[in-house]
């Protein structure tokens, strides 16, 4: 007898920041009765305000109906206890990323998850580096528990990383992947490990990026312009670093310290993140056709080698990672793709000197460069 997977209809937030927020808006939009919950009320007052915002701006572009707007700030609630959360069919956490806390907000949550009816509410995380089964170990019903990973802006990006734990239990998975696809998300499927799929190779490209400025081989400018030119970006690493925040980039790459000293954050990035400032781009000096290629080796070599590890270690397949590079971070050329136009010789080139650098074996994928995407 064939069975059918519930609908989420009720959703639940824990945390009204910027991906809190994001999540909130996008989803109420989608037709999902959304309860965002912080216990600061100046968030929610904030989260509600931009919700009107993106709302008005997509009224005022022709994108959406006036009464499309108005029902979806229906659907869109606030409260200052998670203790409202006792009816949602899914709760997504999305409070800093700091596994300590992530622990004991999701001891709390399972208790509240446990509802009058037949089954608790699933549960997710949205942490972006985090190892999923690590949190699973603080949740009562690790089978109704994996990670939802969005990226921002949450409300108008359309992927999100799945990522099941070791005893998440496929109709878990099923539940999270069909309201995925009725909020108009585009699921991208990774095995838990430090930083999934995008993440993997993210942190480390900025990262090197701010190891390039200590080494006094280029200006933030000058990478920013190389970049784009390197790896079909967008934007430079610099720039994007300064609309998602140097502090929660650099949060984000220390989590992925039990990956190996590769992954160490820069010094630069560590003062400025620290800091709590913005990197500073002043003026392009414009183009050093010697530093510039040795810019553009160095930042495709810290892309290529995650990706590599991540392909060794099975996190995504290489479609998917490429999928991942399009659409949360708008690479042109994505790195696997990248990868197999440069071949073989070209990509050793570029990521052999860093495994020197820090005592890392070739990765094994490294033999179907050339074929990837094949």
């Amino acid at each position: 007898m064939k069975t059918t997977t519930p609908a989420i209809t009720r959703l639940g937030i824990l945390g009204a920041g910027t991906m809190g927020s994001g999540i909130a808006v996008g989803a109420a939009l989608a037709g999902i009765e959304t309860l965002l919950v912080d216990i600061e009320a100046g968030r929610l007052e904030a989260a509600l305000a931009e919700a009107e915002r993106f709302y008005a701006r997509g009224v005022e572009k022709g994108r959406l109906a006036e009464a499309d707007a108005q029902a979806a700030r229906a659907r869109l609630k606030t409260a200052a206890s998670p203790e409202v959360f006792a009816d949602r069919e899914l709760i997504v956490e999305a409070v800093f990323e700091d596994f300590d806390l992530k622990a004991k907000v999701f001891a709390e949550l399972s208790r509240i998850a446990a509802r009058l009816a037949e089954r608790s509410a699933i549960l997710a995380t949205n942490t972006s580096c985090l190892r999923v089964g690590d949190l699973a170990a603080h949740v009562a019903a690790p089978g109704r528990f994996l990670g939802l990973h969005y990226f921002s802006p949450a409300q108008v990006n359309p992927l999100v990383e799945v990522v099941r734990g070791a005893e998440t239990a496929a109709a878990t998975v099923a539940a999270a992947l069909a309201f995925l696809e009725a909020t108009g998300k585009t699921p991208l499927l990774c095995k838990d490990s430090y930083g999934f799929a995008v993440n993997r190779f993210f942190c480390p490209y900025t990262n090197e990026a701010a190891r390039l400025v200590d080494e006094g081989l280029g200006t933030t400018a000058q990478v920013d312009r190389v970049a784009q030119a390197a790896l079909g970006v967008a934007a430079g690493p610099f720039l994007v670093q300064n609309l998602i925040k140097p502090r929660i980039n650099l949060h984000a790459i220390r989590n992925l310290a039990p990956l190996g000293p590769f992954y160490e954050p820069a010094d630069f990035l560590v003062r400025t993140g620290d800091a709590g400032e913005s990197f500073e781009i002043g003026e392009d000096p414009g183009p050093r056709l010697e530093a510039d290629a040795r810019i553009a080796e160095r930042l495709q070599g810290a892309t290529f080698l995650p990706v590599l590890q991540a392909l060794d270690e099975e996190i995504a397949s290489p479609a998917d990672i490429d999928r991942g590079a399009r659409l949360a971070l708008k690479f042109g050329e994505p790195p696997c793709a990248l990868m197999d136009r440069l071949g073989r010789e070209a990509v050793e080139s570029r990521v052999a000197p860093l495994c020197r650098r820090y005592g890392l074996a070739l990765p094994r994928s490294l033999e179907r460069v050339g074929r990837l995407l094949s």
